[in-house]
């Protein structure tokens, strides 16, 4: 096998410890296990690996897929009751799947063009509009997917770190956070399923459709919860780019007909809390999303 980035490797030290480096060594023997499961001919991975190991493969009668593995844990779980809902609409089909041992074999989306390379930040934004429209769905009573309620509880986690204080985050912004997540929760509209994760370098150009997602996280909440992930991304650049992020807002709103303002409030609070699992996971490189956060304060007002 191959020589695995150092990054990636990294990466799952810094999540998983002793159970990152025990799945790394095993990482081999996973692979040829599922090539001998589904008779697949896997190549080397995708550039670019960051929290699952990711390579495109065949099976036996030439169709294009993709092998995604991963430390067993709970978001990948998630991700594979989440494709079994879709059920291919809007996003890729899930083809075959072991949750206890971390795998998917997902379709292959092609030419997979990611949204981040289009210049055009309107057109994209409009093409990742429609594709919420098309992922948005009621949920069943029994769904086993995490809340944006859940996923809020990460604060609590912030102020038990820092023995009730905020650390190296502005304490304006934390309080602004938590207070947020309270009242929007409160006043969520009805919740639907939501991608969690619905970013330009998540939604891929493909043949049955002209663009599908990839890569759901799988959580319950109002529909405007979906747009913070779209504000955090493709670039720091973009992310911070005043102008930029004003007339994002504004498309977003007129196009899924929701309320600027709660579009504003839940980028707000999304943002601390992703600056705050970024610390959490690795220590480092939460800085420029919450600079996001105090940008769309600035802008909200």
């Amino acid at each position: 096998m191959h020589k695995l980035p150092e990054q990636f490797v990294q990466t799952q030290l810094e999540l998983y410890g002793d159970r990152g480096s025990t799945w790394l060594a095993n990482l081999p023997a996973l692979i040829a296990e599922c090539g001998r499961r589904w008779s697949l001919t896997v190549q080397p991975p995708f550039a670019g690996l960051s929290y699952n190991y990711v390579a495109p493969a065949t099976t036996a009668d030439g169709t294009a897929v993709v092998l995604k593995l991963g430390v067993p844990n709970p978001e990948l779980t998630s991700e594979i009751e989440a494709l079994r809902l879709y059920d291919g609409h809007g996003i890729c089909r899930l083809i075959h799947s072991d949750a206890e041992l971390g795998i998917l074999l997902i379709e292959r989306l092609q030419p997979g063009k990611m949204l981040s390379t289009f210049a055009d930040d309107e057109q994209a934004t409009a093409i990742a509009a429609e594709t919420m429209r098309q992922l948005w769905r009621p949920v069943p009573p029994d769904h086993p997917f995490p809340t944006t309620a859940k996923w809020a509880k990460g604060l609590e986690r912030l102020r038990a770190e820092f023995n009730g204080g905020t650390g190296p985050f502005p304490a304006k912004l934390v309080e602004q956070a938590e207070r947020l997540y309270t009242e929007l929760l409160a006043s969520s509209a009805e919740p639907v399923l939501l991608h969690g994760d619905l970013h330009h370098f998540n939604i891929l150009s493909a043949n049955r459709q002209p663009w599908l997602a990839i890569d759901p996280k799988g959580v319950v909440g109002e529909p405007a919860y979906e747009i913070g992930a779209l504000l955090r991304n493709p670039s720091d650049e973009l992310m911070l780019d005043r102008r930029l992020q004003a007339r994002r807002v504004d498309q977003l709103a007129e196009a899924l007909a929701l309320d600027r303002e709660r579009i504003f409030g839940w980028g707000i609070a999304q943002a601390v809390l992703s600056a705050w699992w970024m610390y959490e996971g690795h220590g480092h490189s939460w800085e420029p999303t919450m600079a996001l956060a105090q940008l769309l304060d600035e802008l909200a007002r």
